[in-house]
């Protein structure tokens, strides 16, 4: 029993009088005795004690893993819907009615007033109508059996800025400048969708389209649209030449694009610039304050894998509490020979807790360590930049000792109640 008398040789005693007036001398033991034993506990059964911290591993970098992971998806998701949504100020112009000699409420030279603005960094004019909502477009002026090159698509006027307006790139082409609009030239830019449904992949060769008794030369391609999406399946045309033959004059919409943080003061000031006389007619849809809406989106998500993280976390505890007990019921005779040399019963709980604390605390520093390498080569992986919370990756080695801590209390107060003598009768 050379483990179970190596913590008595610094023992000491530790005087208390009694009412009557002798002194019992009662054995303490130097915390770094107490230490050295709870760490001997653990390394007497190497395999046992690394498969038992091995639960507490998982608990921990499972916790780490998760709320990394959802903090860094938070914020990649946060990111793009600030990046998309925040910045996006769409100006809506009443229209004037037919046969009225107003004037209408938004020139198409608006636009320039409002890139003036500060934070700005693009503007685009739009007008529809319900008449040019649904025409039959045709790649082709031949009609045969059988032929479906005819499509029902959408007619709109546009500025010249539109593709930076909708967030879009050319796939193929170009889109009309300030030269073509002058010229009331007789051009068309189609979106991706639009050109796939009427069998137009390239503009090379200077395609037409054909509709309502005209004929236009397709010169571009509009794709990757972000903002009005519909425009996908539209056809594009110069103001002056939608005007000329669909009589589509009046703007009807303005897209405005803005730094991030700068909608809400451009929202205040595009009405001003694009009619300064009727600021109040237009009607403006601009971005509400998102840092609610994020705080709630990214504690809800937090939350969620917080309580996953938690459950791993409690069936690492059930090991350790299992292994510990286990333990004891292994050691009653060791048990029984300190307390039969003077240990006190809370010096043998403390063991005990010590030991499970131990192992706790070991599982968290390695489950912390793995979960950050987790996380860090998921956002790696994903393009993503991580976000690691400092107080989890120090917590979590507390909160691995705090779990063996609590793992171990009935185990050391069920060691702390045996007897002496019981113990020492007890089959080995």
């Amino acid at each position: 029993m050379k483990l179970a008398t190596r913590g008595l040789t610094r023992a000491g005693t530790r005087a208390k009088a009694t009412p009557a007036g002798t002194r019992i001398e009662r054995p303490w033991m130097d915390p770094r005795d107490l230490w050295t034993e709870a760490l001997a506990g653990v390394m007497a059964r190497p395999v046992r004690s690394a498969l038992t911290t091995l639960g507490t591993v998982l608990g921990i970098t499972t916790l780490v893993i998760t709320i990394g992971v959802a903090s860094t998806a938070g914020n990649q998701i946060v990111g793009r819907f600030d990046a998309l949504t925040a910045t996006s100020v769409t100006v809506t112009v009443p229209s004037v009615a037919a046969g009225s000699d107003d004037e209408p409420l938004v020139d198409w030279s608006g636009t320039d007033a409002v890139r003036r603005l500060a934070g700005v960094d693009s503007a685009a004019a739009l007008a529809d109508s319900p008449l040019t909502n649904s025409v039959q477009v045709r790649s082709n002026d031949v009609k045969a059996p059988g032929d479906i090159s005819g499509q029902t698509l959408a007619v709109v006027a546009a500025s010249a800025g539109l593709p930076a307006g909708v967030r879009g790139a050319m796939t193929s082409g170009r889109f009309y400048d300030a030269g073509d609009i002058a010229r009331h030239a007789q051009v068309a830019v189609l979106g991706d969708q639009a050109a796939r449904l009427l069998g137009i992949k390239r503009v090379e060769d200077s395609p037409a389209i054909f509709f309502q008794g005209q004929s236009y030369t397709v010169i571009g391609i509009l794709g990757g649209i972000r903002r009005e999406q519909r425009l996908s399946t539209a056809v594009m045309l110069p103001p002056t030449t939608a005007a000329d033959r669909l009589g589509l004059e009046d703007v009807t919409q303005v897209l405005i694009n803005t730094a991030l943080g700068a909608a809400r003061q451009v929202a205040r000031q595009a009405p001003i610039a694009l009619a300064p006389g009727q600021r109040n007619s237009l009607a403006v849809a601009a971005p509400a304050d998102l840092s609610k809406a994020r705080n709630g989106v990214q504690n809800d998500v937090n939350g969620l894998f917080l309580v996953l993280g938690l459950v791993s976390l409690v069936v690492g505890a059930i090991g350790i509490a299992n292994v510990t007990l286990v333990t004891v019921m292994e050691r009653v005779g060791e048990i029984g020979l300190r307390r039969a040399l003077g240990a006190s019963r809370r010096q043998v709980a403390g063991q005990f807790l010590l030991e499970s604390t131990t192992i706790g605390l070991l599982g968290g520093i390695v489950g912390a360590a793995l979960g950050i390498a987790v996380v860090v080569c998921v956002a790696v992986f994903k393009e993503w930049t991580p976000v690691l919370d400092l107080n989890l990756a120090l917590g979590a080695p507390l909160a691995g000792a705090l779990v063996g801590l609590l793992a171990g209390l009935y185990p050391s107060l069920r060691a702390a109640r045996m007897e002496p003598v019981d113990a020492l009768r007890a089959p080995s």
